[in-house]
């Protein structure tokens, strides 16, 4: 840029010594002989990258030439509108965001230069003019035409800026929206591909919590459970982490009886335990009342300080404690630690590994693995939860994660009733299951029909056209990725001919462009997968009520 505009001065400052050596004004054939030379020098110090000094120069030089000029001409030579030209420059040299004190320091510089020169009636550098009919006839042109033609160079060179950012900025955009969609694709397809056999182990785990099992199977069942509903938490995390960092997490809360909840965290754990030959301890104070809790993400954070634990103590143990800290009428203020022998964390790093993807250092990283999302998950969520995750530790000497919470108490009455089964009556009511999924069918037919549905199944969307033209359903359990025809086209099929019968959709998605095209194309509602049975029979049931 410095470059091409010291040619430009060059070029004009040829022409001035040209006019002055013809009007034999021989101190501006000094000067302008000399700005060449300099403007030369500009060019030069450009040319080999020295940016800063040959910006600098030329600043100088452009200032110095005109208002010398414009002295020896006076008003009348019209020489000082080419201060317009210098004043606006400084915003095409200089940066905006690095060097504003520069811009501001020339473009006053050259305000103040064109005032210096009305206040001194232009007598600021010589009081020594040139004739003033040569000055009005054949200067003035020329330093209007030498302005008009700088200042609409300038204008030119902004509208191309203007034009190359918006270009870049555009095609920019569009890349990030290539790439988000890309994203959003995969992970989309990838929680699809999780999500279908998770719900199969939920599902199972709840069919046979509901057979009647033997007193010793009890125990095994509900830790496939839970261990299925803390593997679906993570993937919710993980597939959706960029949400949960720019919206607020919603929190569910729930009566809970804490004691109860947690009971599961020893037996999942023990075996990883066992493996490293170190102990797991579990300290539940049992004064802590039922309380109001999203013990889901709770759990969450619970096991990922617990997992952490364990992955870095070799020997020792791990001690989770929950202890009641005060209680008042409505509310009580419970403290959670997490307690280990393991490695600790250096001082300089306890900050650090709050951030996504980032650990303690990179052997951390090589010798106990891991994704670094963990611990700014507890955050999130902690912080939601109206409280803050503090650390202490030393390296080598093990760590302590802990957190208050400040809970509103709850009734057992109100636990009783969100823990009780709910009565439905679905007798003679008809469900068509479009489901491509083998494993998925079988759960979800066992579950549906010891509801007291009646269940008819199909494996893809032409396929469930073609059942509700033949048959009379009171609502349709539609899959979304399916072979032939997919759930939304099947649903868009269906609508053309019945717009009453309620369609849920089966999704295993969690992004909102699922959601949209869930709405748009004519459904009543969805159930993600995997799915709870009570939530999805509670979603049977009030689609069919309304």
């Amino acid at each position: 840029m410095i470059f091409a505009l010291s040619l430009i001065a060059i070029i004009v400052s040829v022409v001035c010594t040209l006019i002055v050596i013809k009007l034999n004004v021989t101190d501006l054939i000094y000067v302008h002989t000399t700005c060449i030379f300099l403007y030369l020098t500009s060019a030069y110090l450009a040319k080999k990258g020295n940016l800063k000094i040959a910006r600098l120069l030329y600043f100088i030089i452009l200032n110095t030439g005109i208002v010398s000029t414009a002295s020896y001409i006076g008003q009348d030579g019209g020489v000082e509108f080419m201060l317009m030209f210098t004043m606006s420059l400084p915003f095409m040299v200089f940066s905006f965001r690095n060097e504003k004190y520069l811009i501001a320091i020339f473009s006053l510089t050259s305000i103040f230069l064109w005032i210096a020169l009305y206040v001194t009636d232009f007598n600021l550098i010589t009081t020594s003019k040139i004739a003033i009919e040569t000055a009005s006839n054949l200067i003035y042109p020329v330093s209007i035409i030498t302005t008009l033609f700088l200042v609409t160079f300038q204008l030119m060179y902004f509208s191309y800026l203007n034009y190359n950012s918006s270009y870049t900025i555009h095609s920019s955009r569009e890349d990030a929206l290539e790439a988000s969609e890309a994203k959003s694709k995969f992970l989309s397809t990838m929680s699809h591909e999780i999500r279908t056999p998770l719900n199969a182990v939920i599902g199972l785990s709840h069919i046979l919590g509901d057979n009647k099992p033997r007193e010793d199977q009890i125990q095994n069942i509900e830790a496939l459970n839970y261990s299925g509903k803390i593997l679906l938490n993570l993937l919710n995390n993980v597939l959706d982490f960029s949400k949960m960092q720019s919206t607020k997490i919603e929190l569910d809360a729930i009566p809970t009886d804490i004691s109860a909840a947690i009971k599961q965290i020893k037996k999942i754990h023990e075996s990883s335990c066992n493996q490293k030959g170190i102990s797991m301890n579990l300290e539940i104070d049992d004064a802590i009342p039922v309380v109001y809790l999203d013990i889901v993400r709770y759990n969450q954070v619970i096991n990922n300080l617990v997992t952490n634990a364990i992955k870095f103590t070799d020997e020792g143990s791990v001690t989770l404690k929950i202890k009641k800290q005060k209680e008042t009428i409505n509310s009580i203020n419970i403290l959670t630690e997490v307690i280990d022998t393991g490695i600790g964390i250096p001082k300089d790093k306890q900050d650090t590994i709050w951030e996504a993807f980032t650990q303690a250092s990179t052997t951390t990283n090589r010798l106990y693995g891991g994704t670094g999302l963990g611990l700014p998950i507890v955050k999130s969520i902690v912080e939601a939860m109206n409280s803050k995750v503090k650390i202490e530790s030393m390296h080598g000497t093990g760590s302590r994660f802990y957190f208050n919470l400040d809970l509103k108490l709850a009734s057992n009455t109100s636990l009783n009733k969100s823990n009780q089964k709910k009565e439905r009556n679905f007798d003679g009511k008809k469900v068509l299951l479009v489901e491509d999924n083998l494993i998925n069918v079988m759960v979800g037919k066992q579950i549906l029909e010891k509801a007291k549905l009646n269940v008819d199944v199909v494996n893809d969307g032409l396929a469930a056209v073609n059942k509700v033209k033949e048959n009379t359903y009171d609502i349709v359990l539609m899959d979304i990725q399916m072979p032939i025809m997919d759930g939304y086209q099947a649903t868009i099929e269906i609508r053309k001919f019945n717009k009453t019968l309620p369609i849920l959709a089966l999704s295993a998605s969690i992004f909102m462009e699922v959601k949209d095209k869930i709405n748009e194309s004519g459904m009543n509602g969805f159930i993600y997968k995997p799915f709870n049975p009570e939530d999805l029979l509670d979603k049977i049931e009030q689609a069919i009520s309304n």
